[in-house]
């Protein structure tokens, strides 16, 4: 059972190593503890530490640092979030009040905020897609048997991409084919028109196309690009400021992590739905990789009946978790509020 004044140490080394980047000794702890005790109680006290596997002696210096398990324990008990400065918040107030045309634009510059403020690199993620819903759908003809599908959902979100039409297919089909979407699937949402596409659509369009797979891949394409998750990343090269020339192998871990399939960096968040509103998950026990010079801080945030969404840092494991827990608490409240406005003009 360690006791309070370990405790103290343990915190205090913990917030110089994370100032300086150097390990911390009995004599610079006598001069930063906020009670007066000797450089022999200290080094007993470290002692207690180090025994308890909370820190550690480095081979270059008989000073201390912090261990993952230190790291953990800090986290789980000690940690107290610093309150966000003014500047900080005036700035989040102000960068997330401009005016965006989608939402998608206000989440990818969530990212890029937060990392400004913070030097790491930032992960943003909108809310679930569950209450997207279709508004309409149509086509536009490019020539050379190209056309241009365009679908648009009820939170202002439009999605577009440029296919090619087989030739069997003729444009009084097209538009035939687009009346029944719009008919039969305006209006539901997302997740139960791509249900649809898959059970009684196919039956519809037969009666006006000889074969309508051709028109199911393109409606279908640009439906799972508008359903898929959105991830936005911002200062990706921000690692290499925290990452040394000894850590290559895991910068290139990473960076093929955030441009691989979304799935595993759903996986390294972890999902939207946390237990508490901020966590941190350290290098060891972060999934599907092992990031072990890294800490991953997530924060949840809610808009209501439009699902939830994250925000998350990815940074070094010596970063000052106390102001960077209290930014991110901020920093969600303030993006969660900021959707809510957008969302409010497509309620009504």
């Amino acid at each position: 059972m360690l006791t309070k004044r370990q405790l103290l140490v343990l915190k205090e080394i913990i917030r110089l190593f994370t100032e300086s980047g150097q390990p911390v000794g009995s004599k610079t702890l006598m001069q930063e503890l906020p009670v007066h005790v000797s450089s022999a109680t200290i080094r007993n006290d470290m002692a207690a530490l180090e025994d308890a596997g909370l820190i550690t002696k480095t081979h270059s210096s008989s000073g201390r640092v912090p261990s993952t398990q230190g790291y953990r324990y800090y986290l789980d008990h000690l940690v107290e979030p610093v309150r966000v400065s003014r500047h900080d918040l005036a700035t989040i107030k102000q960068e997330l009040g401009q005016r965006y045309s989608k939402m998608d634009e206000i989440v990818a510059q969530s990212a890029q905020i937060l990392s400004n403020l913070t030097s790491y690199t930032a992960i943003s993620l909108g809310p679930e897609v569950n209450n997207i819903k279709l508004t309409g759908f149509r086509l536009v003809p490019l020539g050379n048997h190209q056309v241009m599908a365009i679908l648009v959902t009820n939170n202002g979100n439009v999605e577009n991409q440029v296919f090619t039409v087989p030739p069997s297919i003729s444009s009084d089909e097209l538009e035939k084919a687009i009346r029944i979407v719009n008919d039969q699937l305006v209006g539901l949402p997302l997740v139960q028109v791509a249900q649809r596409l898959r059970t009684d659509v196919p039956s519809m369009l037969m009666q006006y196309l000889t074969s309508p797979d051709g028109f199911l891949d393109i409606f279908g394409n640009v439906l799972k690009s508008a359903a898929s998750e959105r991830f936005y990343v911002g200062g990706r090269l921000n690692l290499m400021d925290y990452l040394g020339d000894s850590d290559i192998h895991e910068l290139k871990k990473i960076m093929s992590l955030i441009d691989a399939d979304h799935g595993d960096l759903t996986e390294l968040l972890g999902g939207p739905i946390r237990q508490t509103p901020v966590q941190v998950r350290l290098g060891p026990e972060l999934k599907p990789i092992d990031l072990a010079n890294l800490s991953l801080i997530t924060a949840s945030y809610d808009v209501g009946g439009h699902g939830t969404g994250m925000i998350a840092l990815l940074g070094p494991t010596q970063m000052p978790y106390s102001k960077m827990i209290g930014l991110l608490d901020v920093f969600r409240e303030e993006l969660a509020k900021r959707l809510t406005d957008y969302y409010a003009n497509f309620d009504q």
